[in-house]
């Protein structure tokens, strides 16, 4: 089938996600203090890390352009999607949107649909490659979007911390409470509700318990869990990937 897929560069991408042809990553910009990093195939993280780190103010990012969406949709496809992280989070949803909306005024027999994840990394992971199963089997424009609806509708987000000090930046926690948290080695566990906005859905006394308490908050709102699919991303820590692979597997 001729499709294509433009993601926004939250998403996580696999090694085959990477060199396959359908796929085309549109970057954010990221903002570390002065620094503007686009977060493209020369993006390093280790040193945005490190900046992040020594910068006092939080960092944020600037969505890409419905221009560069339009460039992502300019594929002689019959189907294009595009999939974006939540748009609680970012602009990102509402720049495909209107990149979306002017290519069709130059193209208007084009099939374009943007999908909101309500999610971010590997939860707009998990939609492209949905969106490449249904292609695959042969699905129509209109059954692609009515299934991966209802797959994004069951979906669920969870992720936990390391740090408090980015929320602390943010203004979305006060300097008093981190140190306090900090101080106890309190870990939050938080999850993406299903309209995409970050809640915390709990928190744990040290990162092996509030490792452990995310598995459990998963498992509890699994239903039939031989017919799913649990994606597990992390940054810099492939140790605790696993140790969360091994608890769920426990389960």
């Amino acid at each position: 089938m001729a499709y294509h897929i433009a993601v926004d560069s939250c998403t996580d991408m696999t090694a085959a996600m990477k060199k396959d042809e359908h796929i085309t990553l549109v970057p954010l910009t990221l903002n570390v203090g002065e620094d503007k990093i686009i977060d493209d195939e020369t993006f390093n993280q280790a040193e945005f890390l490190r900046k992040v780190a020594e910068c006092p103010e939080a960092p944020s990012s600037a969505c890409p352009s419905p221009d560069a969406y339009m460039q992502a949709y300019g594929y002689n496809n019959e189907d294009a999607y595009a999939i974006t992280l939540s748009s609680e989070l970012s602009g990102s949803y509402n720049s495909a949107v209107l990149g979306q909306n002017l290519y069709l005024e130059e193209h208007p027999d084009a099939k374009i649909h943007v999908f909101n994840s309500c999610s971010a990394s590997v939860g707009e992971t998990l939609v492209a490659k949905k969106i490449q199963e249904c292609e695959e089997a042969g699905m129509e424009f209109e059954e692609v979007i009515k299934a991966v609806d209802a797959y994004q509708a069951e979906r669920q987000t969870f992720f936990v911390l390391e740090s408090l000090d980015h929320l602390r930046k943010n203004g979305r926690l006060s300097a008093v409470k981190a140190f306090v948290a900090s101080a106890l080695n309190i870990k939050p566990v938080m999850e993406g509700n299903k309209q995409g906005i970050i809640e915390q859905a709990g928190q744990a006394r040290g990162m092996q318990k509030a490792l452990r308490m995310m598995v459990e908050l998963l498992v509890e709102r699994m239903n039939k869990p031989e017919e799913k699919t649990v994606a597990i991303v992390h940054c810099n820590n492939e140790a605790r990937a696993q140790f969360v692979k091994e608890e769920i597997e426990k389960r």
